[in-house]
This record gives structure tokens, C-alpha cells and sequence, in this order.
């Protein structure tokens, strides 16, 4: 809207290539490397997702004091040239490394010897050569390729997702609006949640909703009922809905990059004493642990709230890990902090203003198969928090009671 303070994305670009140049600067690297899709997007302002999001042919550079280079995948470079006007021209460059091994990289191409010898000799051009080059993800072969040409390797993700941990007023507010989407979608499934409809079809209108509500991914939808509920299997199946079941969904998209992770659970025309009960102990794990969360809190303050593995029926942490925690949202779906017992006593991280993510409870019941899962998205504030997810949660919503 031209008439309202919205979403400025100028000042968003701005907001992010600087962090990143911080946490170059930061670090003891004389550049990043960044195959990431997230960080690619953090620095360069591009986006290209779908078939090519997991090919690892699109890489950038961002090396100390200069603007990123951008190799990207054939027409796209046009196109960055008309229309993504962000850094100068001759930052965005063809690039091809084989589709992840399609095109053997020890095969006469050379494809991978010639992008490590022209990102060599812009190290060297700007100085930097004789530095580390931080690294996020990467393919093998490509690592062993920096290794023969002399280039020394350092982790950058962790600087990276250090860069990305706190967000400014335009990603909140691109946060916010992907959650309102899902508000939406979760107030279409309730009325479509009836006896007769498949775990697929609830998956299908949830897709279809959101596209047309302007997502710009939509990347998984997970829609469990009935006795799938007890252990989650955190997917789909065709399985038909009855009457009684209880049925929980997370929907995870995104919007303009930004994402959400927002679990929400009902139950089909009626239910149970025993899932109301499992219900009220996962909302009340969920209450307990959000009242925890404030700036300046540990994220091991946070972790402790949280109820033990035995108490959910698994043997250890990391059995019953991805139940009981927290986890960052921002580009990536998993970012930080993570708050878990699985981590978080270990290495406890400082809750600060400007944080975003996701909290997760989950409390199989006492029949043997259902369960309760609940998640709110949070911003810490100065003052405590705020929770991005309206959908109702305090009770367990009935869809089309009888």
C-alpha cells in the first residue's frame, strides 16, 4: 500500500547484506562462500526455489568490502540484470557445477576446477587470498577442489545463522503475515474436517489455499489423524477421517522467504475424555514454557520447562527430540535459537529482543493412540513476547461437533 508503513524492502535489502558484511568482518575469513539457498537470499536479495532449490549450481561470494557476486542458474542472470537492481551488473554471473554430480565433476568439463579458479582469483584481486574462506554447505567434490587449489576452508554457517538470528521490523512484519495466511487456512480446514475426508485432501485444500492467498512455497504439509497421531510420523497418508478422531496439522510455507511452522489440534465431531486430557497437559506445557521466555533469559531457563522424554513415554532426548522444543523461523525453517533438552543445558544461548520461533509441545494420550500437538510462533519483544499464531489453541477446538 503506497498510503501505509508497510514492508520496506529497500531498508529489508539494506538490513540484511549488512549483517552478513558484519559477520564477515567479524569472523577471520576473507570471504564466504555460500551455496545456502537461505544465504544466498539473505545476501544477494535473489530468489530461485522449486526443481532447483536442492541443486547446489547457485553460489555466491561476498568477500570483504565489496558487494556479493551472484553465480546463478542460465537465463536468471538476464533477468537479475532487468530487474533486481541491487548490486552493479557484473555481480550477477552464469554458473554451472553439474547438478549435484549429473555431470561427473572429475569428467573433461572441468566445471568445478573453473568456477574454484575464477572465485581464486578474485580472492587474490581484492586481497583476500591469503585468508580463510568461510564455507555454509557444500558438495564434496567442490570441497576437494578449494583444498587442490590452495584455498583454506573455515565454517560460515555458524556466522551466518548468527547474522540471521535477529530480525528487524520488515521481517517481523513478513512473519506475521505468512502466520495470517495459515490463520486462514486452519479456519478452511475445520470446516472441510468431516467424517469421510481424506488425511490427502485436507493437504491439498491447505496448498491450494495458500498459493492463492500468495505464498511463494508451500513446503510441507503434515496431516495426522487417529491412531497416526501416537507416535507422530510427522507426514500424510490417504487414510480416511472418522468420527471421533483426533487429527492435528502443521503448515509450513512461506512467504516473500519468510516462513511459518504452526501445528494446530482438533478434534472430528466429538472427543474423548483422555484426548481433552492430553490436550490440557500439552497447553499447559505450552503456557509454562512460553511465561519463561523474556530477554535475557537463558535459552537452558526455557529448556528446563519443558518436560522430560520419560514423561511423554520415550527413553532419552534425542529419541524424543523434535516433540518438546523450540526452534528459530526466519528464511530458514530451522533456524536459531534451538531450545531443547537435548541442547539447550549444554549450551545455553541469550533470549534477546528481536528473536523469532517457534515453540512445540506434543502429549500422546492414555488411549493409546491419540495425541496433542500445539506450536505458537513468538517475537521477543523488550518487554517479553509476542505470539504471531491467532488460530485458537487454549482449548481443544472441536470441528463440526455433533
Amino acid at each position: 500500500m503506497d498510503y501505509e508503513n508497510r514492508v520496506d524492502f529497500d531498508r529489508l535489502r539494506d538490513y540484511r547484506l549488512s549483517r552478513a558484511k558484519a559477520a564477515l568482518d567479524a569472523s577471520e575469513c576473507g570471504a564466504f562462500l555460500l551455496f545456502d539457498f537461505y544465504n544466498i537470499r539473505y545476501t544477494t536479495q535473489t530468489w530461485i526455489g522449486g526443481a532447483l532449490g536442492d541443486k547446489m549450481i547457485r553460489y555466491a561470494l561476498l568477500v570483504r568490502g565489496q558487494d556479493p557476486i551472484l553465480w546463478d542458474f542460465g537465463s536468471a542472470v538476464k533477468h537479475h540484470k532487468l530487474y533486481s537492481g541491487f548490486v552493479p551488473d557484473d555481480s550477477y554471473r552464469p554458473g554451472f557445477l553439474g547438478f549435484r554430480g549429473a555431470v561427473a565433476p572429475e569428467g573433461g568439463a572441468g566445471l568445478m576446477r573453473d568456477a574454484v579458479s575464477e572465485i581464486k582469483s578474485i580472492l587474490t584481486s581484492h586481497g583476500v587470498a591469503g585468508m580463510p574462506v568461510g564455507l555454509d554447505i557444500v558438495e564434496p567434490p567442490f570441497l576437494f577442489e578449494l583444498e587442490r587449489q590452495g584455498i583454506r576452508v573455515a565454517d560460515a554457517q555458524q556466522a551466518m545463522l548468527d547474522a540471521r538470528v535477529i530480525k528487524n521490523i520488515d521481517e517481523i512484519t513478513l512473519l506475521n503475515q505468512a502466520a495470517a495466511m495459515v490463520d486462514g487456512v486452519y479456519q478452511d480446514i475445520v470446516d472441510a474436517l468431516k467424517p469421510g475426508v481424506r488425511e490427502n485432501e485436507i493437504v491439498a485444500l491447505a496448498n491450494k489455499r495458500l498459493y492463492e492467498s500468495g505464498s511463494d512455497q508451500v513446503e510441507a504439509i503434515n496431516a495426522i489423524s487417529g491412531e497416526r497421531c501416537n507416535p507422530h510420523p510427522h507426514n500424510f497418508t490417504d487414510r480416511i477421517i472418522r468420527p471421533g478422531d483426533q487429527a492435528f496439522f502443521d503448515i509450513i510455507h512461506s512467504y516473500n522467504g519468510y516462513r511459518t511452522c504452526y501445528y494446530r489440534t482438533f478434534g472430528v465431531g466429538w472427543a474423548t475424555p483422555s484426548q481433552h486430557d492430553a490436550y490440557k497437559r500439552a497447553r499447559e506445557w505450552m503456557d509454562t514454557a512460553l511465561d519463561a521466555i523474556a530477554p535475557g533469559v537463558g535459552s537452558d531457563q526455557v529448556a528446563r520447562t519443558l518436560p522430560k522424554a520419560q514423561d511423554f513415554g520415550f527413553d532419552n532426548e534425542l529419541a524424543a527430540f523434535g516433540l518438546q522444543f523450540a526452534h528459530g523461523l526466519g528464511l530458514g525453517l530451522h533456524e536459531r535459537p534451538i531450545i531443547s533438552r537435548l541442547n539447550s543445558m549444554k549450551d545455553p544461548v541469550e533470549i534477546r529482543p528481536g528473536m523469532v520461533f517457534a515453540m512445540e509441545t506434543y502429549c500422546p494420550a492414555d488411549d493409546g493412540s491419540s495425541a496433542a500437538r500445539i506450536e505458537e510462533e513468538v517475537v521477543v519483544t523488550e518487554y517479553g513476547i509476542e505470539i504471531l499464531t491467532k488460530f485458537p489453541a487454549q482449548d481443544l477446538f472441536i470441528a463440526n461437533p455433533y
